[in-house]
Parts: C-alpha cells; structure tokens; sequence
C-alpha cells in the first residue's frame, strides 16, 4: 500500500485516471508509506482542511513504482514512492479524511493506523 495526499476538489474532479499536477510539473505522482505520510502533510500542507489521503494498491498500477529520495530531500535520508503515470482510480482501493492535528501537523488518520 502506497498514500497519496489530495485535495477533496481534486478527487471529486473524478478523472480516470487520476493525474494530479505534479506528474506534469515533477513528471511522477508523489506517494508515501503509512510511515511517512505525515511528513509532507506537515511539511507543505500545514494546517488545510481540505486533504484526502488515497489509500492505493501499488499492484494495481501500470505505470513505473521507484522508491526515491524525497523531492525535496528529507534531512533523515527518508525514501518516498513515485509513481511515474497515472494512477487508474479502480487502484485508489479507500479513501480517507485527512484533517489536520489541533496544531496544524498531521497524523495518520486511525482508519489506516489501526491495521
């Protein structure tokens, strides 16, 4: 299982496949683990009240998976999947809120942190 952090606006466009700006702009999808996806969150989404995290079955993918160092690097080293394509929507197996902490951080929401 890979994540993907989205805006509810940019889900409900309904596009299939999904492909978010930054396949364009980055030329990949930026992903996570379940480990790391409060990472970005925080980093660049501080505080908004609009994100989905797309829960995505990486099998389900045509496009090329690679784990990289993050874009920008993280200070630790951190790895992150990039998908290099589309994400097909039947691949987005859940979909999940994503607000932020009372601080504006994130957190793995507990319908994925509770597996």
């Amino acid at each position: 299982m890979i994540l993907h952090i989205c805006t509810r606006d940019d889900w409900a466009a309904g596009q299939d496949p999904y492909r978010p700006a930054s396949l364009d702009d980055a030329g990949f999808v930026h992903c996570s683990d379940p480990g790391t996806a409060h990472l970005p969150a925080t980093a660049l989404f501080r505080g908004r009240e609009d994100l989905l995290l797309l829960e995505i079955d990486s099998s389900r993918i045509d496009a090329p998976l690679r784990w990289e160092v993050g874009d920008p690097p993280h200070p630790a080293g951190i790895w992150f999947p990039h998908v290099y394509g589309p994400i097909p929507r039947e691949a987005v197996v859940a979909v999940h809120p994503f607000p932020p902490d009372q601080d504006g951080s994130f957190s793995l929401p507990s319908s994925i942190a509770n597996r």
